[in-house]
């Protein structure tokens, strides 16, 4: 176990360096930057802008400045906001990434609450009235944008009932303790709700699959043979073994979501990442991009090496391979 973690790991570090190399080209080949552009003043003198431009480095050759970015980096220093007069990328991400994360882990414990429990039964109860319900609901949840979903939870939730709040994190700023913590999840339920049965849909459908084709295993038919409970050859044989590809969709999908649920975030106005990164694409602030880029695909990149380690729990054969 401890081999296959560490052959993981040096897998993982490669990894990191090519993500920071798209990160920082994807952001240099960008057109403009936010010393140009139409929202600059035009009575500035240009000289201005161009003696800004190289105290920032702006123009120096591709390699120096990724070199130099990549060593502020590693030790967790993005620079300056070139939006945010004054303030540090790291200090702009670190005051929204716990809103991100709270939402994040409220969302996936939504769609694992939902989906497994459903698509088990679905499996079990093949052709039944739940089953046909639970599918109908998996390809309305896939069909539906989910935009349309936060604008029609607010509508109902929100405006018709008032049981929700439409938007922001917490009531008021002068909460602590358990009036915090309540206010939070009040605010959570309605953004993480909607997030989370964006992808309930598919984990749905997901499980149900891998049920069905556990449930028609070899294996299964002796275990049953042998005289097994039902709800041991479901718990321990079955839904071990399908439950794999949904730890492997968990480790993308949590660290998309710690990257910033941008649309969802936009509609419910939270302060999260997600509408950082919409602040910083239309103020073209490339330092708050490429951090919340980077902390994106290294979050997939953790969470696919959560799962890589997860599965080695799960399936001890794997600890061979």
């Amino acid at each position: 176990m401890f081999k296959y973690i560490i052959r993981r790991l040096l897998q993982f570090i490669p990894l990191v360096l090519i993500v920071t190399m798209i990160v920082f080209l994807f952001a240099y080949l960008a057109p403009g930057d936010a010393l140009s552009g139409e929202m600059l003043d035009p009575n500035i003198d240009p000289e201005v802008y161009e003696e800004q431009r190289a105290a920032l480095g702006l123009n120096d050759p591709v390699y120096v400045q990724y070199w130099n970015w990549l060593k502020r980096a590693a030790v967790g220093d993005f620079g300056m906001s070139l939006n945010f007069k004054g303030r540090s990328v790291s200090d702009l991400i670190m005051q929204r990434f716990d809103n991100t994360l709270y939402l994040a882990m409220f969302s996936l414990v939504v769609t694992l609450v939902v989906s497994i429990p459903i698509g088990m039964y679905s499996a079990r109860h093949k052709n039944s009235l739940l089953d046909y319900s639970g599918t109908t609901f998996a390809f309305l949840g896939l069909a539906t944008p989910n935009f349309f979903a936060a604008l029609l939870g607010i509508y109902v939730f929100s405006f018709g009932l008032g049981w929700l709040p439409t938007q922001g994190s917490v009531s008021s700023t002068g909460l602590s303790g358990l009036d915090e913590f309540l206010s939070r999840i009040h605010h959570l339920v309605l953004p993480g709700i909607t997030l989370g049965l964006a992808g309930t849909a598919s984990y749905m459908r997901y499980m149900r699959s891998e049920m069905l084709d556990v449930l028609g295993s070899d294996y299964i038919r002796t275990a049953r043979a042998k005289g097994l409970g039902e709800k041991t050859v479901l718990y321990k044989h079955t839904l071990r073994n399908a439950i794999i590809p949904i730890v492997t969709l968990l480790g993308i999908e949590f660290g998309t979501l710690l990257g910033g649920a941008v649309i969802t975030e936009a509609v419910f106005n939270y302060p999260g990442l997600g509408t950082l990164f919409l602040s910083s694409v239309q103020n073209r602030d490339y330092p708050v991009l490429m951090a919340i880029n980077l902390i994106a695909a290294v979050s997939i990149l953790i969470g696919n090496l959560l799962a890589d380690i997860s599965y080695a729990a799960i399936d001890p054969r794997i600890r061979l391979n």
